[in-house]
């Protein structure tokens, strides 16, 4: 029979393995944090450089718009230049005014086809009913009841943490990736 000592016991091993796991994720953190301090300043100015170079040919190809008549754009040196169509974009301040104009401007048929209309449940309000009322609407209510936790009870990092964990049981269950992960534990 199990026992709160046993429970305290595994708890207090698997709280070693997070401390464990959260200074290792803290290291890699700092470590990344290093590298983009160090990488940042020349990112900004590659990334200006482009800018700049980007506006001249653009600018350059605003100025001859003879040379993409036919084809409007050309690839060269793996960018694409030229001219594109925008596809332009439907907007309206008030909807009930669109759609009343709509069902006064079109007969019936095809003003159903300009206005969408949408009737679904209320999740909200259906969770409000009883468990009869929703049984006699059809309504079933998954993953209630209670369920084991085992969980950190503090920080964000704890929730990074989780995410990883959950990567590494998902990864745990692909039979190919068990192999590399188990070359990669052996060589921490």
């Amino acid at each position: 029979m199990t026992t709160l000592s046993d429970i305290d016991a595994a708890l207090r091993v698997d709280a070693e393995a997070r401390d464990l796991l959260r200074e290792r994720v803290q290291a890699m953190k700092d470590g990344l944090a290093d590298l983009h301090r160090m990488h940042l300043p020349g990112i900004r100015r590659a990334l200006n450089r482009v800018a700049e170079l980007d506006a001249r040919a653009k600018a350059l190809v605003a100025n001859a718009p003879e040379c993409f008549v036919k084809p409007r754009t050309v690839v060269m040196h793996g960018l694409r230049a030229g001219y594109k169509k925008q596809p332009g974009r439907t907007t309206f301040d008030k909807p009930a005014s669109v759609v009343a104009r709509i069902d006064k401007a079109y007969p019936k048929e095809q003003a159903e086809l300009l206005v969408h209309t949408e009737r679904k449940p209320n999740k909200e309000a259906l969770s409000k009913l009883s468990a009869a009322d929703l049984r006699k609407l059809g309504v079933t209510i998954e993953a209630a009841g209670d369920v084991v936790v085992v969980e950190p009870v503090d920080s964000a990092l704890d929730k990074m943490l989780a995410a990883l964990l959950k990567a590494a049981t998902d990864d745990a269950t692909d039979p190919a990736d068990a192999t590399a992960d188990t070359a990669a534990g052996a060589a921490a």
